[in-house]
């Protein structure tokens, strides 16, 4: 049983496969400010920090970096309150919650 157990381990990943996609974009809601002054977001409950974004603001991020645990985006545009209206907009900032 001992072996079996340590067959297991070794190639199974810890961590699970991530919410988001490198250079994909996503429209999201700042929750947050880091300690640095950056942006907090979560999409599906992974941590986004996004510099030079503001507490409350609705955002476009291009993700630029995957880590274990949290993403790095970049601002791409502000989300306009029309545009919220009639596109994913809704439906993507429903899964942040």
């Amino acid at each position: 049983m001992r072996h079996e157990r340590g067959s297991r381990r070794g190639f199974a990943p810890r961590f699970p496969p991530k919410p988001v996609e490198l250079g994909k974009e996503y429209d999201v809601e700042i929750e947050e400010t880091s300690r640095k002054g950056e942006g907090i977001a979560r999409i599906k409950g992974l941590v986004c920090f996004i510099p030079k974004a503001k507490l409350g603001e609705q955002v476009r991020i291009r993700i630029t970096r995957i880590s274990r645990r949290f993403a790095e985006a970049e601002i791409v545009g502000k989300v306009e309150e029309t545009a919220e209206a009639g596109t994913g907009a809704e439906a993507e900032e429903g899964e942040l919650e």
